[in-house]
């Protein structure tokens, strides 16, 4: 068959369009949902694929969702080879396409007139603020995956339209706040059901064949992008290590180490010498590295910069943008845990890690374009126990933003998220209206960025008072492992945790899990990014 040459104008109509769908499932998504996490953080990614999973648009969601979604598609099909209209599949196991079990996917097909084959696949994935486990927020510092909640390997919990409540029961049943998780799963359902709606509408005005000529020329012209956007990185091979600081379990500090190879428009990165699969849940799964990966070269194809001279417009994010992108990570390592290891913390902490690691490995071809590290770590707080004003269970969970890098030709910017999230913060107003927590503090810490031509962004301060008894899990990084600075520039400052119980102030452990009384305040200080280029004088 002759390969047309695709229109440039069709292909921005239908990019955006797909975009569009995802971008409206996120809205109905955020504004139905019943969590602070979801609602008020937007923890959660909504990406369209087409009939063979291929992922064909996303919106500007949460990074280490969107590069691991596609491997929940591919196991949600072969679980389910023959789904029917109205069916929508649930994973969360990390084994099997999920990336941490407080992950829950969704997962449903949309299908063309003559209802054989799905013409697309929708796919939406929430940050579930507890899905059971041995602590509140489902975040332990774990031994096994089976401490760390419900896991849920692909079930229909949604058959020819009519919800298998006993599937939502079991959640229900394995969550601290089963009422949450009810308004969450509801309205991760109702995106589905706007973006079914939404596609039929397309399917209507442009016709089956029209619409997967769109996806396929749209995939075609993302791997083109891609692979002259690797044409402009010089032939080679740079390697580069960075360190997590420990297990939480007193091993460390965790080398990540990575090969970046690159040959004239094809890539492979290779983590071979990275720390074998630690004792804790720092472990990533293959999904998570894929993603991580994925989102640094992304990062170069959406930059603006000489990579892609002339180019006016964002290209399209979709598969064909990976195709291009080989990834080893030898199995039975840090990046590539297997069953039974814990993987809560792989998916926040060593995801942010392995893009450090990839970003200066690229620094070195790219010198003038690739920033120096940001924060490196999601900062992750959760908090639970029995709220006194209500008599009932909560579960808050928080990430906190920190220094971003400075960049090769501007200072890193203060206070944001980097990297791997791409959440917002609870507002104080909500956090306090939620949970019996109290804000006392939250301001930019001067100093924090690493020195440089350009400065690294400050990271954050943040200082929560218990209203009443509270069980606590820090899940924190770089808080001796620096982020590094390059050309020339200083580290950024590494973060802190503290404890004050009245007038003593006690250090905490980047990863601790403990009791708070009534009145104790957490304090937790955000790295600052690193430096780039010699410092001025």
């Amino acid at each position: 068959m002759k390969k047309t040459t695709p229109n440039p104008a069709d292909l921005t109509f239908f990019a955006n369009l797909f975009t569009r769908i995802a971008e409206e499932m996120g809205g109905v998504l955020a504004r139905t949902a019943y969590s602070p996490n979801i609602k008020e953080r937007r923890d959660f990614s909504c990406a369209l694929f087409d009939g063979a999973g291929q992922m064909i648009a996303q919106a500007a969601h949460i990074p280490v969702h969107l590069g691991a979604m596609p491997l929940s598609v591919a196991t949600a099909r072969a679980a389910f080879p023959k789904l029917a209209v109205g069916d929508v599949v649930m994973l969360n196991d990390p084994y099997a396409g999920g990336t941490h079990l407080p992950d829950i996917t969704l997962i449903s097909p949309v299908f063309g007139s003559a209802k054989r084959q799905p013409l697309a696949y929708l796919a939406t994935r929430a940050h579930h603020a507890d899905v059971g486990g041995m602590t509140p927020g489902s975040l332990p510092l774990s031994r096994e995956i089976y401490q760390e909640g419900l896991r849920i390997p692909p079930v229909r919990c949604v058959e020819r339209g009519t919800i298998n409540q006993a599937v939502f029961d079991l959640v229900f049943a394995n969550s601290r706040t089963p009422a949450e998780r009810q308004g969450d799963l509801r309205a991760q359902l109702a995106a589905h059901t706007l973006g079914e709606r939404r596609l039929l509408e397309s399917l209507e005005r442009y016709g089956a064949p029209e619409l997967r000529r769109q996806m396929s020329q749209l995939l075609e012209y993302a791997a083109t992008l891609m692979q002259a956007t690797l044409k402009q990185i010089p032939d080679g091979s740079y390697s580069f290590v960075d360190q997590l600081d420990d297990d939480g379990a007193g091993s460390g500090p965790l080398p990540i180490r990575v090969e970046v190879r690159i040959r004239g428009d094809q890539a492979e990165i290779d983590f071979t010498g990275s720390a074998p699969a630690c004792a804790t849940s720092l472990n990533a799964v293959e999904a998570i590295t894929q993603s991580a990966v994925y989102y640094c070269f992304l990062c170069l194809l959406v930059t603006p910069s000489r990579l892609h001279p002339g180019r006016s417009s964002l290209p399209p994010i979709n598969a064909g943008c990976f195709r291009p992108i080989a990834v080893h990570a030898p199995p039975g390592s840090i990046v590539n845990a297997e069953p039974p290891h814990a993987v809560a913390g792989g998916n926040v902490e060593t995801s942010q890690r392995i893009v450090d690691a990839v970003l200066g490995a690229l620094a070195q071809a790219l010198p003038d374009i690739v920033p120096a590290a940001s924060q490196g770590t999601m900062n992750n707080v959760t908090l639970g126990g029995i709220d006194t004003r209500t008599g009932q269970p909560f579960a808050y969970y928080e990430t906190l933003a920190g220094g971003m890098g400075a960049r090769p030709n501007a200072d890193g910017l203060h206070a944001v998220q980097a990297h791997m999230t791409n959440t917002m913060n609870t507002p104080a107003e909500a956090l306090e209206y939620a949970y019996p927590l109290r804000v006392e503090r939250y301001e930019i810490v001067a100093g924090t960025g690493g020195k440089g031509t350009y400065r690294g962004g400050n990271g954050l301060i943040r200082d929560v008072r218990m209203l009443n008894d509270t069980h606590a899990v820090l899940l924190t990084e770089r808080r001796t492992q620096a982020p590094y600075g390059l050309a020339g520039g200083e580290a950024g400052t590494p973060g802190d945790n503290g404890l004050i119980r009245g007038r003593q102030r006690k250090r905490l452990p980047g990863k601790i899990e403990l009791e708070l009384k009534a009145g104790d305040v957490l304090r937790i200080q955000t790295p600052g990014g690193g430096g780039h280029g010699a410092i001025l004088t």
